[in-house]
């Protein structure tokens, strides 16, 4: 019987979290349907509701610019990790060489670094290459990270080394025994990896705002940014554009979101 009000006390905290996390969203998407004149009535439902606020997001602004610089940024960027973390995380968790130890100590030390430490020596250094407001800035410096390192590094830990000792019996190299037999098994941590980098890079804000001085090299943080003025912020037009933000945010999710969860229940089991 204890068991039975045990899984029911479960089942209605869980719930009751679900709609508190769910409500905010909610009042995004319905302050996003009101009028400018009805943005001051809080608590009071309002007799009008309107789509003018996408319309005018997407035919007064260069909208479809921002999102296309959105998707390609992020979408590169999150390929860049996959590859280079992947293969760097591999190396570090089964190939044996001189300083292997010590590079992976660098990378933890990296993981420890505020980011904002870094911003004025990387902003310098990309002011000197002429990166400032172009793609190559935008993408390039943010092609690896340490945490996806550290990430791929644990899962790879995990996999029992009998099956490389076995690859390597029917005769595969190294490169056949990373493409075959430890990249499809390592589907849950790339996963976690892409959810995480994607949604870090499409919701960036800080390095964007730096490097872009020209509305056409906006992302769409940063353009929908431009809607605040120093006196007055129309928020139905600014919350219209979040609900356009969380579409890919949340196609992206639905579609890793069975190896996500189990990436994140088993990387670094061992």
């Amino acid at each position: 019987m204890w068991r039975r009000w045990i899984k029911i006390l479960y089942y209605t905290v869980v719930i009751g979290y679900a709609v508190l996390t769910l409500i905010p969203f909610l009042w995004s998407l319905y302050t996003s349907l009101k009028t400018t004149p009805d943005l001051d009535k809080m608590w009071v439902p309002v007799s009008h509701l309107t789509f003018e606020n996408y319309q005018y997001i997407v035919t007064k602004f260069p909208f479809f610019t921002w999102f296309l610089n959105s998707v390609f940024i992020a979408v590169a960027v999150t390929l860049g990790n996959l590859l280079f973390n992947t293969l760097c995380g591999y190396a570090l968790a089964r190939i044996q060489f001189p300083g292997r130890k010590l590079l992976f100590y660098v990378v933890l030390g990296v993981m420890m670094v505020p980011g904002q430490v870094v911003m004025i020596p990387v902003y310098i250094m990309l002011a000197e290459w002429g990166w400032i407001n172009t793609y190559w800035g935008f993408t390039i410096p943010f092609l690896t990270q340490s945490f996806g390192i550290f990430l791929m590094r644990q899962f790879f830990l995990s996999l029992p080394k009998e099956l490389e000792e076995a690859a390597t019996i029917d005769g595969l190299s190294r490169w056949g025994i990373f493409w075959r037999v430890a990249l499809p098994l390592a589907k849950p941590a790339l996963a976690a990896q892409t959810i995480f980098m994607f949604l870090g890079n499409w919701n960036s804000f800080m390095w964007p705002s730096l490097l872009a001085s020209s509305e056409d090299m906006y992302t769409l943080p940063v353009g929908l940014n431009s809607f605040h003025w120093q006196y007055v912020a129309y928020w139905n037009v600014d919350l219209a554009g979040t609900m356009f933000m969380t579409i890919p945010m949340l196609i992206v999710f639905l579609i890793f979101q069975k190896w996500f969860i189990k990436g994140i229940a088993t990387t670094g089991l061992k």
